[in-house]
C-alpha cells in the first residue's frame, strides 16, 4: 500500500478565480459546439449494450448528466442514472457508500452484466470508491475531472461542500480515506481532465500509471466536461473496449491534433 505522504498536496493551488468565473460561459460553449462535432461523434465506435451507470457532480443531480446518457444511448449502451437525488457526499450515497454499491448491485443483478461506472467530478471519485468495494461488478471507471488524488482543498468548492453536507473537510482525515483505497481500482480506470479547469485542481485528477489505467486530457472546462465533444468521443472510446482486452486509448490520425500526450501522476 502506498503511504498517505504520496497523496500529500500541500504544494497545490486550487485554479485561479478568474478562471473559476469563466467556467459557465465556456461550458455553454462547449454545449453550442456538439452541432458543429456531429461528425466527429458519428465516427466514434458503437457499443455493445452493456450497462452504463453515470454519477453527477457535487450539489448536481441526475438532470446535470442528461445529455451524456442521452449520447451514451445513441450508441447503443444501456445508461442508467444514479437515481440518489442531489449530489451531496455522504448524505447521498450513504456514510460508507452503501446506498450506491446497492444501487450498482442492482443494475449488476438485473441485467446479469458488469457495469460501467462513469463519474464527473465528485461522482468519479464516488465511482473508484465503489469500484474497490463491489470489483465483481464493475467493468471500467471513467472519471471526469475528478480528484481522486488530492485534498478537497485544492478545490474551489470545499466551503461550499463543508456548508452543503455539513461534514467538515479535514486534510488529515482525507488522505488516510485515500491511502485506504491507495492506487487505482481494481478495474481498468480512465481519467479525463482538463488544464483549463476552473473548479478542481487538474494536478489531482490523473491517474498513477499503471498497466490497467490511462488519462486523456483535454481543453474545456469543468462545468461543461459532460457536454465537451471531445470527452464524448474519448467516453465512447473507452467503453467500446472489450472486456477482456481493455487497451489504452489510441491518439492516431485526427486524433492527435485533438487530445494531448497522455500524462501520468
Amino acid at each position: 500500500m502506498a503511504s498517505a505522504a504520496a497523496f500529500q498536496t500541500d504544494a497545490i493551488s486550487p485554479p485561479s478565480m478568474l478562471l473559476a468565473l469563466t467556467e459557465l460561459p465556456r461550458a455553454a460553449a462547449e454545449f453550442a459546439s456538439l452541432s458543429l462535432a456531429s461528425p466527429l461523434l458519428a465516427s466514434a465506435p458503437r457499443g455493445d449494450g452493456h450497462p452504463v451507470l453515470v454519477l453527477p457532480g457535487f450539489a448536481t443531480s441526475d438532470a446535470s448528466t442528461k445529455v451524456l446518457r442521452k449520447f451514451l444511448t445513441r450508441m447503443g449502451y444501456d445508461a442508467h442514472t444514479w437515481d440518489l437525488g442531489r449530489n451531496l457526499g455522504h448524505k447521498a450515497i450513504g456514510r460508507e457508500g452503501e446506498k450506491l454499491v446497492a444501487r450498482l448491485r442492482a443494475i449488476h443483478e438485473a441485467t446479469g452484466q458488469k457495469v460501467s461506472l462513469i463519474g464527473w467530478s465528485l461522482g468519479g471519485v464516488m465511482a473508484r470508491l465503489v469500484a474497490h468495494r463491489a470489483p465483481e461488478a464493475v467493468r471500467q471507471v471513467i472519471s471526469l475531472g475528478s480528484p481522486f488524488a488530492g485534498s478537497p482543498r485544492t478545490t474551489n468548492v470545499w466551503r461550499v461542500y463543508e456548508w452543503l453536507t455539513g461534514d467538515k473537510v479535514d486534510d488529515a482525515r482525507t488522505v488516510r480515506q485515500l491511502d485506504d483505497h491507495a492506487g487505482p481500482p481494481p478495474v481498468p480506470s480512465t481519467a479525463i481532465w482538463s488544464r483549463g479547469d476552473g473548479i478542481v485542481a487538474w494536478q489531482t485528477c490523473k491517474e498513477r500509471e499503471s498497466a490497467t489505467t490511462d488519462n486523456i486530457e483535454v481543453r474545456g472546462s469543468h462545468c461543461g466536461l459532460g457536454v465537451n465533444p471531445s470527452v464524448l468521443y474519448a467516453v465512447a472510446d473507452r467503453l467500446a473496449q472489450p472486456d477482456d482486452g481493455w487497451a489504452p486509448f489510441k491518439r492516431d490520425g485526427l486524433k492527435a491534433w485533438v487530445y494531448p500526450s497522455a500524462g501520468h501522476a
